[in-house]
């Protein structure tokens, strides 16, 4: 009977275990790094399309009933996004009653409560119903303005809302609807047809 031949090779396998990697720890190994690349590249792109908002900075006004009731309860109801306008920070000390939306690019729209019948509005202005309120519109195309500022005329405080140009309807019927929840519907207060 021949004798077997002994193979290095042979002992070895018998006595030494071999090392196994299990497949699903390699998969998640080789996953992680991939999926924390990725959640990184997306997070610079979302960032990207919504870059931090400065907040808006602004100027006092007149406004003699800006502590009212009325601007009160008009300021505790306001949305918090008008059209595609978000709701912004304002740089302190703000205004009273006042409040600012940004768009993503571009100049922000700008409400105040509480202001001074505009010097403007009088018998012979003429009016826009939106949403059932009443506005007075003054255009700041004569001062170099590219926008222009609505004001309430029919709930017995003065509301001013600064609309840049080529906005749209959306914020005006939206800021229609919050400003007829709150503040009640009174009589119009113009001032007389100044004579020529």
């Amino acid at each position: 009977m021949p004798e077997r031949e002994s193979h290095p090779t042979d002992a070895a396998t018998d006595t030494e275990p071999v090392e196994r990697r299990n497949p699903a720890l390699i998969a998640t190994a080789v996953a992680l790094p991939v999926a924390l690349v990725i959640g990184i590249v997306v997070a610079a792109v979302i960032a990207g399309r919504n870059p931090a908002k400065s907040p808006v900075s602004l100027g006092p006004v007149p406004a003699p009933a800006a502590a009212s009731a009325e601007c009160t309860a008009l300021m505790a109801g306001l949305p918090d996004a008008l059209g595609e306008y978000t709701r912004a920070e304002l740089t302190p000390p703000a205004p009273a009653a006042t409040a600012a939306w940004q768009p993503a690019e571009g100049e922000p729209l700008v409400l105040r409560c509480g202001l001074d019948r505009p010097a403007e509005f009088d018998q012979a202005s003429s009016l826009q119903v939106i949403n059932g309120v009443q506005w007075f519109e003054i255009s700041g195309e004569s001062a170099g303005i590219d926008a222009s500022s609505w004001f309430t005329v029919d709930r017995g405080i003065y509301v001013g809302l600064t609309v840049p140009r080529g906005v749209g309807p959306t914020p005006l019927q939206e800021m229609s609807d919050a400003v007829s929840k709150v503040l009640p519907q009174k009589p119009l207060d113009p001032a007389p047809v100044p004579n020529p």
